[in-house]
């Protein structure tokens, strides 16, 4: 073993649990805008429901599917994830990683995932 190699690995696992620190920080963050904004965690939304989420969102994807077009969105809100999908669009203002955003919409599932279709929104910061 090099003398550098204990010191690296020390460094790597400081820098994972500095990390993970703040990722739970911003989870908690994300959980308590959520609930200021009168929504549940996604994680006890049930399949079937109309339902209203808030959360950021952290990926947005273009997606052409069986020829039509599909924009979606990858929305956080601390406790879990699900996928916004507007069928036939490619783009839209403000739908943009990073933002924050309450929608609403009945949720389903595709793939193992939660998804809402065509929800409405309104976008917060």
């Amino acid at each position: 073993m090099s003398p550098t190699s204990g010191t690296t690995s020390l460094w790597s696992r400081t820098r994972e649990r500095m990390s993970d620190l703040a990722d739970r920080e911003d989870d908690a963050q994300l959980r308590e805008e959520a609930v200021e904004a009168g929504c549940r965690p996604v994680c006890d939304q049930r399949i079937g429901e109309v339902v209203t989420v808030h959360g950021e969102i952290r990926a947005v994807t273009y997606r052409p599917r069986s020829g039509a077009r599909a924009l979606e969105a990858l929305l956080y809100d601390g406790s879990g994830a699900l996928t916004l999908v507007w069928i036939g669009r490619t783009r839209i203002a403000g739908i943009e990683a990073g933002r924050s955003l309450t929608a609403t919409g009945r949720l389903g599932v595709r793939d193992g995932g939660r998804v809402l279709y065509n929800p409405r929104y309104e976008l917060c910061r």
